[in-house]
């Protein structure tokens, strides 16, 4: 019984990573199908699966090392590619002053046109004055002549028919470099309308501003945090073709609509981590767009740079602003309400709330414990009953959080729609209570929102969070005690 190639080179890329102790990441990086469809194809091109093969290949055998450079060649390699994607027939390429891009003259991977060609080479270097141009992020590594010249490789094959946009892939340390790697890029070979439901060019832009970055996030630091990798990869296709809005299809799995999965969440069957790129987004809007390039100069391993790990690179850039609690916290409360913080958050899904307790001279108090996780939150809404009519009642909110990291917030929603939002001071043990006004004529309800601020590691664990690591503080315990009074 034979099998496909791509299927016997997942089960070989599989096999390999298991053997190392790396995570088996098989799943499509960048999937053309509707995210609800999380197992419709299986794959060992996605670009942090060819990722976890390049750092796991030192440590492979002579078998493996043989499996791992077979995954690892680049289409024009032919039947040296197992995967499906080498060229089964001549190729030729069309090249820019940086750029070459490769394709297949005849076969499945002919791209439709050489007009198609021209089109991609023209994107491609739209993107590349854009993220290294315009955003001053470094250009990816020259990878020595290997696609016949040192300018950089994009190779056009019809990856579609497996689901994927495209994928990159690291291929050679920097001389004196540990941790910083030439690369090149595989992106479908037409885009067709039919596999991925959009206009071929508008995919064809998000695609390139998406994996164009990967190449340079390479030549920073291969290793880096796999949350980090693809949040920053979904923000820049947001700066280079706003009007796309691919990546709006991932926000409701993502820290904005979903406030208790953590900020560095990776999965390999969920998609919170390009949900997560409107955290870049808001971050920009309020420290500039500088503020990304200046986390990957944190994250940087090239010559004398800082080697941070992500989380521990964001609190290093953070801390020239406004910390990592208090921007992670306004990030929370500002997802209630996206339409008021982002240009096109009209169209956003909001922060999920948990459903309002309904306070009266019935129930006059109620207790609420909710457990949130690291670098997450939860929101608790409370509203007046239709018989608290003076003005004179009062909601005293008294909140129990953990000790030094934790924050709150509570927003006062008006009848007429208008907000205030109050801090709560927590003291040394974590405690704080905080009286609004409660009346139904002028209140319509009153959100508190709870944050876990915990970005403590044990560091190294196999894990897909920051530094590989298991946060110390998750699963940590919050109380809201939410009692009328009258003035």
């Amino acid at each position: 019984m034979s099998f496909p190639a791509h299927v016997a080179a997942a089960c070989l890329l599989a096999c390999v990573l298991t053997a190392v102790g790396g995570p088996a990441v098989v799943r499509a990086d960048d999937q053309a199908h509707d995210p609800d469809q999380r197992h419709a194809t299986d794959t060992p091109y996605s670009t942090l699966a060819m990722r976890d093969l390049f750092v796991a290949r030192p440590r492979l055998g002579m078998l493996e090392s043989l499996v791992a450079n077979a995954l690892l060649a680049r289409p024009t390699d032919g039947e040296q590619d197992p995967g499906g994607d080498g060229y089964r027939g001549p190729s030729q390429k069309r090249c820019g002053k940086r750029i070459c891009v490769h394709y297949a003259v005849r076969g499945a991977d002919a791209p439709p046109s050489r007009r198609w060609v021209r089109r991609t080479l023209r994107v491609l270097g739209s993107v590349w004055d854009h993220e290294v141009g315009d955003l001053r992020f470094r250009p990816p590594p020259a990878d020595r002549r290997r696609g016949g010249d040192s300018r950089f490789d994009v190779y056009l094959a019809d990856v579609g028919r497996r689901g994927l946009f495209g994928y990159c892939t690291p291929e050679r340390r920097l001389r004196g470099e540990r941790f910083a790697a030439s690369s090149y890029c595989v992106v479908d070979d037409d885009f067709a309308r039919r596999q991925f439901g959009a206009r071929p060019v508008d995919s064809l832009r998000v695609t390139i501003a998406h994996e164009f970055f990967h190449a340079i996030q390479f030549g920073y630091d291969f290793r880096e945090d796999p949350w980090l990798l693809e949040s920053t990869a979904t923000w820049i296709e947001e700066t280079f073709a706003d009007r796309v809005d691919d990546n709006r299809r991932y926000l409701r799995f993502g820290t904005v609509h979903r406030p208790a999965v953590p900020l560095d969440d990776f999965s390999n069957d969920r998609y919170a981590h390009y949900g997560t790129w409107a955290w870049w987004e808001y971050l920009s809007d309020r420290h500039g767009g500088g503020l990304v390039r200046a986390v990957w100069r944190q994250a940087d391993t090239v010559g004398d740079a800082p080697d941070h790990y992500s989380v521990d690179a964001l609190e290093a850039v953070l801390q020239r602003h406004e910390g990592l609690p208090r921007a992670l916290t306004s990030y929370a409360v500002a997802n209630l309400w996206p339409a008021d913080t982002y240009p096109e958050g009209s169209r956003w899904p909001a922060a999920r709330v948990g459903r309002a307790v309904r306070l009266g001279q019935a129930q006059r108090s109620d207790a609420v414990r909710v457990r949130i996780d690291h670098l997450a939150a939860r929101h608790l809404a409370f509203a007046p009953a239709g018989d608290l009519r003076s003005h004179r009642w009062r909601l005293r909110v008294t909140v129990d959080a953990p000790r030094r990291r934790a924050a709150a917030r509570v927003t006062v929603v008006r009848s007429g729609g208008r907000r205030a939002t109050h801090a709560v001071r927590l003291d040394r043990r974590g405690d704080a209570a905080l009286t609004v006004r409660f009346d139904r004529r002028a209140v319509a309800r009153v959100v508190v929102t709870l944050v876990n601020t915990s970005s403590r590691y044990r560091c190294g664990r196999r894990t897909m969070f920051a530094c590989r690591g298991v946060p110390r503080d998750d699963d940590a315990r919050f109380q809201v005690i939410a009692r009328l009074i009258r003035r």
